[in-house]
């Protein structure tokens, strides 16, 4: 049924507006009681309203529930002004049909009308004879107070008109019913679908958000996988030991990752494992510099959104054969994270530009902070630096 579609709100708004205009007669009706001790409550008066309110009453249910889906939710504009112009016609011939003087019969006269009750229309005055006091009528008889001229009535014989004033005061009531009707129909349609649309778009970053944590963590598996397989050779305890950390790391991804947020803390602690994890395949020629903050606040960022960064330091940035370097740094000012990750760069004739971890944290950030963040990319000669500012998750 398409009464249990609508919004609750919608039929609120539609029983409290009845609910006054049928109250409108009982309150006009007590009100002239108490200024009026000749006046007495009278249930008949309140009655004929109601009776005259339940008509509009009927015409709105079948609009509001027949007819005004058709133009608001189906967009049947031609269905809809057609059905609505024979509803309004027949309104009208119901109002016409109903008014007193059409159901009087032809010839019929009114009481006032009858013999002996007011003088006929068209009379003479007698002649005046001698010694008769009586003044003459003044030219002017309008303007005497006694000798006015009566009230010409319609002959009994002569039709009412069809379309009264009423009836045409009950058509407009009508239109203007109906356009109220649609036009609290549309509001509440209009709300509605606008929630639909965030619920979507909110749908929507989530599974944005989910493929590009997906994309980013295989990425990140790939990277310390070779890491762990450098040091099988080199230091088999030492690679036992990474597998471990490496163990904790993925811990944090499978139950962290997925997270809106996480603390700044755990975060932190993750960058830690990792710079620890890669330094250990690295020489004294590459210089890395890790600068985190003591004292780190009960806030939230989230989760493995630095961690892109660095991993592109340490794909680009690194050199076995020269000197090169690798600083990152997180700082808290103003109730923001800042980020700066500098690197040294090397070139690499046979490897392959871009990747699709520094395109997907970008798109990421796009996602979470539409333009409430700052990130600056200096890519010069021989080093590239990365300066990102966000805020903490409210």
């Amino acid at each position: 049924m398409y009464w249990m579609k609508q919004s609750r709100q919608e039929n609120i708004t539609y029983l409290v507006v009845w609910s006054l205009l049928f109250a409108a007669p009982l309150l006009s009706l007590y009100v002239r009681t108490i200024s009026d001790s000749n006046v007495v409550f009278d249930w008949t008066e309140v009655f004929v309203v109601w009776r005259k309110f339940a008509v509009y009453l009927l015409l709105f249910l079948v609009h509001n529930f027949l007819l005004a889906p058709l133009l608001v939710h189906q967009h049947r504009r031609v269905a809809y002004f057609s059905i609505v112009a024979v509803v309004i016609a027949a309104f009208t011939i119901y109002q016409c049909s109903s008014r007193p003087e059409m159901k009087r019969p032809m010839g019929h006269k009114p009481p006032m009308e009858q013999e002996g009750r007011h003088r006929p229309p068209h009379f003479e005055e007698p002649p005046m004879e001698f010694g008769d006091n009586r003044s003459p009528l003044p030219a002017d008889a309008s303007s005497h107070p006694d000798r006015r001229p009566p009230r010409l009535s319609r002959p009994a014989d002569v039709p009412p008109p069809i379309v009264g004033e009423r009836d045409i005061l009950g058509v407009v009531v009508l239109i203007l019913m109906f356009g109220a009707n649609l036009g609290i129909k549309g509001y509440f349609r209009s709300r509605d679908d606008r929630k639909r649309l965030a619920e979507l778009e909110h749908e929507n970053l989530e599974q944005q958000l989910e493929y590009l944590r997906y994309q980013i963590n295989p990425h990140f598996f790939m990277n310390t996988l070779n890491n762990i397989h450098a040091l099988v050779d080199i230091d088999p305890e030492q690679a036992k030991e990474t597998i471990v950390e490496l163990s904790k790391m993925m811990r944090f991804v499978l139950y962290e990752g997925n997270k809106q947020g996480v603390p700044l803390s755990r975060e932190l602690d993750f960058i830690r494992h990792y710079v620890a994890l890669m330094q250990l395949r690295y020489t004294e020629k590459v210089r890395i510099t890790l600068d985190l903050p003591q004292e780190v606040p009960d806030r939230q960022i989230p989760p493995l959104l630095l961690i892109t960064f660095i991993e592109n330091a340490f794909k680009h940035g690194v050199s076995y054969q020269h000197e090169s370097f690798i600083e990152v740094q997180v700082a808290v000012e103003n109730e923001k994270l800042q980020f700066t990750c500098s690197n040294s760069k090397v070139e690499r004739p046979n490897e392959e530009k871009g990747g699709v971890g520094l395109a997907n944290v970008c798109k990421r950030l796009d996602l979470l902070y539409a333009s409430n963040y700052t990130l600056h990319i200096d890519d010069v000669a021989d080093v590239y630096t990365v300066e990102l500012v966000i805020p903490f998750i409210s």
